[in-house]
């Protein structure tokens, strides 16, 4: 950021310096550095903020050059010539993991090597015609039984004049392109394998800016784009460019500045892998650490087993510098050696002569592998690292699997002794309602703080969780929190309701449960005990998702729904009133604890009018008894339903009374039955000995079956002329959509959305007309 501020002002940190640059970081960070926290703590993040710590910080910093020294003491750091992924904006080493891979059209160059001898050509493939002013040998396959006369042999190297060997090595592939393949050392990975192997000539064509260099001869100056098309015009100026067909291919990219990164042979510093990887491997898999989904397990082996060396060295200024120095004393008896200290070094230790440091500062992933125990002043053994290490679980996004957990395991197993974490739990990323990546360029990036104004903190909190499924993406919709805040709102509504029919009683922190409740107040009290079990399980399994949908469902469908007028009930009769209005407190006191994590703000203010002291959070989780439900609760409830239904259907006020007749399974109607449904049904429930007859709409739940008298209630021939209209309309619009989907023409041409629409609308309107002729079935 600070180096894109700089450019607009036509500076680079190369014009100010080391010292000047880092400085600026520095006021940047002072500047902005904070901004990531105040959103946090705006969103309610609730943390303990006294124990902040950045990566930069004297103590961490301490941490970061004992584990360099530590692992170079160990022969497991070490400086060396290697190919390395360099980006030339950049103009630094990136590890394998900061390299974004995408297919892009390329081409595939064929290029005939003449044999020195003059007796034939071999030809070679490549994706990189520049890369062959760099060649050392051609090599084949050791069974390939077309070049085996060639091997030991040389070709001569077109455009340079260089004698390179025709080799034979098991790591080319006989059936890719000739079966030849021209070997790149300092400009390939595989190549440099086997450049290495057969000691090869290691020839760097390229300057750090990506142009060639003088080893490119004529083409020195080019970039290496603009060389590469040079090339091949030279090429076949001589006859000598076989072909060029087109090849989709994966081209890697520096994930900062999306620029082609190029294979390159640096001078770098590297971590040996392979001693750390594998304890980090078999932790994983003897159950030491897990992952939730265990379906990342997969990704994290498949990685961390084909891990090459890590470069851990940078060509930038910010960042922890490599606490290496290097004897400068070219005079005679002067050493000339490498030092790695845990203290900073003013002259070689060796011959007294002068030192430098090495230039280069750490991958930032590397201060970042030791976050579980540098924040706590390792190497030091202080309390809370004894305490906090190992921490009890690690979340976060799939993306940074690779960057940073499986980094976290090697290191910490390695230092510490076991894993960081038991639990390595991972979510998805928040996307675009339309699933793609936010980004500014897209225009579709959601800034978090602009949702909270707009709707709320938690209101963007809820809909966040109970989006987030295990391991999956978040296309986020705006009206997921537009619901959200809709939630938040009923659950401010019923705790007016409660609160305004408390009349002073005190509610308590915890407890406090009534000892002999009413039958709608065990149901209550038996679901939420239900419910506050299923949620725990579901958070003991990282289900945030299905924990908070379960318990957003309870609260809104059950206890707003059903039980606040279920109790207003209860809260007529001076008998039960005191016990309705405890169950009343209880259950909204528990629930606002559940509900607390994901809307901390709305169940804070509710709390301070609920119980009156403390915090939510800092209560008891809430474990209510199980208290035994009252049998059929399900059939009440959905008797009642059904009696709204045929007045919403038949247009009858909600005022004008009923009756409803019970003439089977009138065993399982429980006598507190009629007070809900003079409440809620404005009916009166009557138990019958047999089926009334005609002129009755029957109601069946379970092995209820109950009837409503009609007479009175409607005017039975104009309901049944009324009817008779409407299915008359409605078969006449089914016949239509039937027709349209009858016609073979229609069905093969329509655009399939169409011709899914109007087989939906068949069943729409099949089904109403079921349920109109069930309704004059019942007219008689």
């Amino acid at each position: 950021m600070v180096e894109r501020e700089l450019a607009v002002e036509g500076v680079s940190r190369h014009d100010l310096g080391r010292d000047a640059f880092i400085e600026q970081v520095w006021e940047w960070k002072h500047r902005y550095g904070s901004r990531i926290t105040e959103q946090m703590r705006r969103l309610g993040d609730s943390c303990d903020w006294t124990r902040e710590r950045f990566t930069m910080d004297d103590g961490l910093s301490t941490a970061v050059r004992e584990v360099f020294v530590s692992l170079y003491e160990q022969d497991l750091m070490y400086r060396g010539n290697r190919i390395i992924n360099w980006c030339p904006r950049c103009t630094t080493a990136l590890a394998e993991i900061e390299v974004e891979y995408w297919d892009e059209d390329g081409e595939l160059a064929s290029i005939a090597y003449p044999l020195t001898s003059g007796e034939g050509q071999i030809v070679v493939a490549t994706t990189r015609a520049e890369t062959m002013l760099g060649d050392t040998a051609v090599a084949v396959h050791p069974d390939d039984e077309r070049y085996a006369h060639l091997v030991g042999q040389a070709v001569t190297l077109p455009l340079v004049g260089r004698e390179i060997p025709v080799i034979a090595d098991e790591h080319v592939d006989p059936e890719f392109g000739t079966g030849a393949v021209k070997v790149t050392p300092a400009h390939d990975p595989n190549d440099f394998a086997i450049g290495e192997r057969h000691d090869l000539e290691q020839v760097n064509v390229m300057d750090e800016h990506g142009v060639i260099n003088e080893k490119g001869g004529r083409f020195e100056g080019l970039d290496r784009f603009d060389a590469r098309r040079a090339v091949k015009e030279a090429l076949d100026g001589l006859g000598l460019l076989v072909g060029v067909e087109d090849h989709q291919h994966s081209v890697g990219h520096c994930y900062r500045c999306s620029t082609v990164v190029e294979p390159y042979l640096s001078l770098q510093w590297f971590v040996k892998v392979r001693p750390i990887t594998v304890p980090a491997i078999d932790a994983v898999r003897d159950g030491s650490s897990r992952f939730v989904p265990k379906r990342w397990e997969n990704s994290y082996f498949n990685w961390m087993e084909n891990l090459r060396d890590w470069c851990v060295s940078r060509q930038i200024w910010w960042g922890h510098r490599i606490p290496a120095w290097y004897c400068e004393n070219a005079a005679e008896g002067g050493c000339q050696e490498t030092y790695v200290s845990r203290e900073d070094l003013t002259a070689c230790p060796d011959c007294g002569g002068p030192v430098t440091q090495d230039e280069d500062v750490l991958d930032t992933w590397f201060s970042s592998a030791l976050w579980p125990f540098s924040v706590f002043d390792w190497p030091n053994e202080t309390p809370d690292l004894a305490t906090f290490y190992p921490n009890q679980v690690m979340v976060t996004g799939f993306d940074i699997i690779y960057f940073w957990v499986a980094r976290m395991m090697q290191m910490g197993i390695h230092f510490m002794g076991e894993v960081p974490y038991p639990d390595i739990v991972i979510h998805g990323l928040v996307r675009a309602q339309d699933g793609r990546k936010m980004s500014k360029s897209l225009g579709n990036a959601i800034d978090p703080l602009e949702v909270a104004d707009e709707y709320g903190a938690d209101p963007l909190r809820l809909a966040l969780l109970q989006a987030a499924a295990p391991g999956h993406d978040v296309p986020l919709d705006m009206e997921w929190v537009a619901g959200a805040r809709r939630f938040g709102n009923k659950v401010w509504n019923a705790a007016r309701f409660v609160l305004g029919n408390l009349e002073g009683q005190v509610v308590e922190a915890d407890g406090g449960y009534p000892e002999d409740p009413g039958p709608a107040d065990r149901w209550i009290l038996h679901r939420l005990s239900e419910v506050s079990v299923r949620f725990d399980e579901l958070c003991d399994e990282y289900r945030f998702s299905d924990a908070f949908g379960l318990l957003y469902n309870f609260m809104w469908s059950e206890l707003f729904d059903w039980y606040l007028e279920m109790a207003k009930v209860g809260l007529r009769d001076e008998a039960t009133a005191a016990t309705t209005r405890r169950t009343l407190a209880v259950a909204l006191r528990d629930v606002v604890k559940l509900l607390h994590p994901a809307m901390p703000h709305l169940t804070e203010e509710l709390w301070s009018h609920l119980v009156g002291e403390g915090f939510v959070a800092s209560s008891t989780w809430p474990a209510p008894p199980d208290v035994a439900a009252p049998e059929g609760v399900d059939v009440l409830q959905d008797l009642i339903g059904r009696v709204r239904s045929f007045r919403s259907q038949h247009g009858i006020s909600p005022r004008q009374r009923m009756d409803l007749l019970v003439a089977e399974g009138g065993e399982a109607v429980e006598g507190w039955w009629s007070g809900q449904f003079e409440a809620l049904a404005n009916a009166d429930l009557v138990v019958v000995e047999a089926d009334p007859g005609p002129g009755h709409t029957r109601l069946v739940s379970g092995p209820v079956h109950a009837f409503i008298p009609l007479a009175g209630l409607i005017d039975v021939d104009a309901e049944k002329a009324r009817l008779a209209k409407a299915i008359g309309e409605i078969e006449g619009d089914l016949r239509k959509s039937e027709g349209k989907l009858a016609n073979t023409g229609f069905v093969a041409n329509a655009p399939e959305a169409v011709v899914e629409k109007e087989r939906a609308k068949v069943q729409e309107l099949s089904a109403r007309r079921a349920s109109l002729l069930g309704q004059l079935e019942e007219l008689g």
